[in-house]
């Protein structure tokens, strides 16, 4: 089975429930457990509150994208935006680091993401923007293979 959805909303913070709530919606054909949602539901929140805050530095003129992929019992979420990049990506995916100290962020949205997730690919540049490509293995596909 393949499926997918594309989904794009205005960088503004009250949006990152309706994305984490959205792609929980798209994913429940393949009857995740209630520990796979609630991961992927955090995964969604974290990089879509790192696109609005870190990405578009709150603009709210900006927009921020989401393509699903559902493939044999796995979830491929893309997060992108197309705001200020990031200029060491090595360097952010270290626990703790924030560029924005100052809103007492924790600096542990990319290591919850490489947490809960299977695959996390980041790719970034200056002026242009990041995309996060994120896959997880649902249980039942996993054990539908052994």
């Amino acid at each position: 089975m393949k499926n997918h959805m594309n989904l794009q909303f205005s960088a503004l913070s009250q949006n990152e429930s309706f994305a984490r709530v959205t792609v929980a919606a798209f994913i429940m054909q393949l009857d995740p457990t209630m520990d796979e949602l609630t991961e992927i539901k955090t995964v969604v929140s974290e990089a879509v509150t790192n696109a609005i805050i870190h990405g578009y530095d709150n603009d709210p003129n900006a927009t921020v994208y989401i393509s699903v992929e559902l493939e044999d019992g796995a979830v491929h979420i893309t997060i992108r935006d197309e705001g200020m990049g990031i200029d060491d990506v090595e360097e952010a995916r270290q626990p703790l680091y924030t560029t924005k100290p100052e809103l007492e962020r924790s600096g542990m949205g990319f290591t919850i993401m490489e947490n809960f997730m299977d695959y996390v690919e980041i790719h970034s540049s200056r002026e242009t923007g990041t995309s996060i490509r994120m896959t997880k293995y649902l249980a039942k596909s996993k054990a539908l293979c052994n």
